[in-house]
């Protein structure tokens, strides 16, 4: 073994692939690309995610305590880095980079039709945002494009660098 640099942890437990993260606040909606992220139950689905206070979509996010959590497939890996490399302060992201916002159910977020599934969110817990940034999600209504057929997430892996989903195992399992 060899010393690692604990600023290099993050890149060893990414937790699962790049989304976009949809709000909208004061007739303005932006997305941001987020990378940490966690199911934290099945039923309902609930996800926490971490979002910089930092970020544009921070203020949207505590304001309108919804969002919609869009998951693009790696035919947009360009246009998710894009849109982390910008900020919503400054930059229509849907019409500079090229992303089609289209109208939720359930929120004012808008989802991402390019992407093969968004999930619009509402926040239930914020007890962990002031120390952490940390939101709970709830989603309460998910979107799937059927066209879109296998699609394959990406992950970052940090400095640039993404991985692409590949080889699917099949074990048996309890799990759903």
């Amino acid at each position: 073994m060899k010393d690692l640099p604990l600023a290099e942890v993050y890149r060893l437990i990414e937790p699962g692939p790049v989304v976009l993260l949809a709000t909208a606040h004061k007739g303005r909606a932006n997305v941001m690309a987020m990378s940490w992220h966690m199911m934290v139950e099945f039923t309902p689905p609930l996800i926490a995610c971490i979002v910089s206070g930092a970020d544009f979509s921070f203020t949207a996010l505590r304001a309108t305590r919804e969002c919609v959590i869009a998951i693009p497939a790696v035919d947009l890996a360009e246009k998710v880095v894009a849109v982390g490399n910008c900020s919503g302060r400054d930059t229509d992201k849907f019409a500079t980079i090229g992303l089609t916002p289209r109208p939720a159910a359930e929120v004012g977020a808008p989802l991402i039709a390019e992407c093969f599934a968004n999930l619009e969110c509402r926040v239930i817990e914020t007890r962990l945002v002031n120390r952490f940034n940390l939101f709970v999600l709830e989603a309460v209504k998910a979107w799937r494009d059927p066209a879109q057929k296998n699609p394959r997430t990406i992950h970052h892996r940090g400095y640039g660098a993404f991985a692409v989903d590949g080889e699917v195992l099949k074990i048996a399992s309890r799990m759903p």
